[in-house]
């Protein structure tokens, strides 16, 4: 078996997946806005060789659009939240080998200046950035950015098709290789002709160029993509290189990761070229004993007001609430479809509820000796999983305990990387620097060359 890949997923907030936990004394997540609380974690993480410290983000509130937010506000539920772009530029300077990834959604920014941004982060961090692309599942969001409600489904990962575009032809398509030169004896500091104009127009942009930025050392970053529901996963099978899954079984995490996969090969791309990452979190003890003792203590801590608000399923679109009762297959939903299917796919001994979420959310954890664990993660693996996003309890305690007690058994059966792989992100996870030419950002590399 090859070793599996790791990640610490994380937000700039104080309560992120499991809510209520930073009421713990030992939780730093509550002073989230200190720059030393994250740049202490990336470093620590780096001594334990993660592959990546992975940042979710929102852009507003869970709930009806209209609805109430005092939940939100009085548990710290990804609000007050900061903006995660800005925190990596802090953890690039302060680490050399950590991956740096981060969520944005095509509806926040325009691509124009997304891109910019990018390439930015990845000259700061020398081509360790990677971003998770989502295209929004928050009414409260879409309204924060000119829209009266949150475009259909189908429709936001149309509207992520063109933004990806606009994004590609700007990183690989603008500047042909060697145009920046910094030649003192000529004067010439970029070759004017291989800089060019991209004359993007398409439905929702028009965009001139050229990139303003030089190419990054990964041009494009590393991609990931979430999406789990049919239209996610044709666009994770077409543009990602790293899918986030949340499946609820290994059986289950299988059939995705294989659909995926032949969606990916017949868009012209590999199997390989699509790696798999199944967000979940630990509970370690020395003991099977200490183990559950210690998940009893974060019960105690468990918020279930936070757990149902943060997943937008406890409130129709007038705002109401579901009664508790309401099968999960009868609520409707524009927002995050794939994982709702999979909540209901987690409950086989009856009709899962909307009572049923909260402990679903809180659930999807491995709880047990670091041996035990170790047995865990190799079925994930033999069901097709190539890594983990491994959410937190409480920061930085969820990852200093996997690394210090996990780690070592996972790299004794050869399970877990015993050095850094030099260079970038993407050379560090497939070998290159750049995208492959099976990606769909390759068909722009040198194609704008003399278009007027």
């Amino acid at each position: 078996m090859s070793p599996l890949r790791f990640n610490a997923f994380v937000m700039n907030t104080n309560s992120h997946i499991h809510h209520g936990q930073w009421r713990h004394p030992d939780a730093q997540q509550v002073d989230f806005e200190s720059v030393d609380v994250w740049v202490n974690l990336a470093k620590k993480l780096e001594e334990g060789l993660f592959d990546a410290i992975f940042f979710a983000d929102i852009v507003g509130l869970y709930g009806a659009g209209d609805g109430p937010y005092d939940v939100n506000v009085r548990e710290g539920l990804q609000i007050p939240n900061h903006d995660p772009a800005v925190l990596l530029s802090a953890l690039a300077v302060n680490t050399e080998h950590l991956g740096l990834a981060f969520t944005s959604n095509v509806l926040q920014q325009h691509p124009f200046h997304f891109a910019r941004q990018i390439s930015t982060l990845d000259h700061i961090s020398k081509g360790r950035v990677a971003w998770n692309i989502v295209t929004g599942t928050l009414e409260n969001g879409a309204r924060n950015f000119d829209l009266e409600h949150l475009p259909d489904h189908e429709e936001r990962y149309k509207w992520a098709q063109e933004y990806v575009d606009v994004t590609y032809k700007l990183w690989e398509g603008s500047w042909d290789e060697g145009a920046l030169l910094k030649d003192r004896e000529r004067g010439i500091y970029s070759d004017p002709s291989k800089v060019h104009k991209i004359y993007h127009r398409g439905e929702r942009y028009r965009v001139d160029g050229p990139h303003l930025p030089s190419p990054s050392p990964q041009r494009t970053p590393l991609l990931f993509q979430a999406g789990a529901s049919d239209d996610g996963r044709a666009f994770a099978a077409q543009h990602a290189e790293g899918v986030f899954i949340i499946a609820p079984t290994p059986e289950i995490a299988a059939d995705n990761i294989r659909e995926t996969r032949r969606l990916a090969v017949a868009a012209g791309r590999r199997a390989e070229d699509v790696k798999f990452y199944q967000g979940i979190a630990f509970v370690v003890g020395s003991t099977e004993e200490e183990a559950k003792r210690k998940e009893q203590e974060l019960e105690e801590y468990l918020s279930i007001d936070g757990y149902l608000a943060h997943m937008n399923y406890a409130a129709k679109e007038d705002g109401t609430s579901y009664p508790p009762d309401t099968p999960l297959a009868d609520v409707e939903t524009n927002a995050s479809k794939g994982l709702l299917t999979w909540l209901r796919q987690s409950i086989t001994d009856h009709e899962p509820v909307v009572a049923d979420v909260a402990a679903l959310l809180s659930g999807r954890r491995i709880v047990g000796t670091p041996e035990q664990i170790a047995d865990q993660l190799e079925v994930w693996q033999r069901a097709g999983v190539d890594g983990f996003n491994i959410f937190n309890w409480r920061i930085p305690d969820s990852y200093t305990e996997f690394i210090d007690h996990v780690l070592p058994v996972l790299r004794e059966r050869g399970l877990a990387q015993t050095e850094y792989a030099p260079g970038t992100f993407r050379q560090k996870v497939f070998g290159s620097d750049y995208v492959n030419e099976r990606h769909p950002a390759a068909q722009y590399r040198g194609t704008f060359g003399g278009k007027s």
